[in-house]
């Protein structure tokens, strides 16, 4: 499975798509269907500074409760309140209006710490 160009993502199956400083984050495509029906995601407040990879919130689908962990730190500048109303959202566009939370980086570098596209593809075909 061939992700979007353009991201990066953390063995936790977290996407992140940047805008300069500015970090969309969600959960992978293969992560939302692993999950089944998402019924549910607590995300973290605006104006939270948050420390790479750690937890934030979780995700509850019909399966599972699962945690849900930064790739990046930050500060969380914007929720996805849509997904709040409508948490199924993350099933059906994981990529598109199914993102989490927008962050300020901290820490620019910390991006070294993901992978790309192909480098996830490799991982979630070995799981």
């Amino acid at each position: 499975m061939a992700q979007p160009a353009g991201l990066l993502f953390s063995k936790d199956h977290e996407w992140v798509k940047l805008d300069g400083d500015i970090a969309t984050i969600g959960i992978s495509d293969y992560a939302q269907h692993s999950l089944g029906d998402i019924v549910y995601v607590e995300l973290p407040r605006v104006g939270a500074t948050l420390q790479q990879f750690a937890g934030i919130g979780v995700v509850e689908s019909v399966k599972a409760v699962s945690d849900i962990f930064t790739p990046l730190g930050g500060e969380v500048v914007e929720i996805n309140a849509a997904v709040e109303a409508d948490a199924s959202l993350v099933n059906r566009e994981p990529y598109d209006g199914g993102w989490f939370y927008k962050l300020r980086l901290a820490d620019d570098s910390e991006k070294k710490n993901l992978m790309s596209g192909d480098d996830y593809d490799k991982l979630i075909a070995e799981a």
